[in-house]
């Protein structure tokens, strides 16, 4: 099975990185995710669009 993949940015760096997520089929899904670069906690929402995974990033309190 292939892992599909979003690009979003970082809401605490602003630096744009891809992550992988959940398939289509498990959509829509709210993930925690810790940035290995910022070490700042993150909430990735992601959505069907088209058939195809779509990632929005979301900073604490957001």
């Amino acid at each position: 099975m292939e892992t599909d993949f979003a690009r979003v940015t970082c809401p605490a760096c602003f630096q744009e990185i891809e992550i992988p997520v959940p398939p289509v089929w498990e959509l829509p899904a709210e993930l925690d995710y810790d940035r290995e670069v910022c070490c700042r906690p993150m909430t990735l929402v992601v959505r069907d669009e088209n058939g195809r995974p779509v990632a929005e990033a979301r900073g604490p309190g957001e």
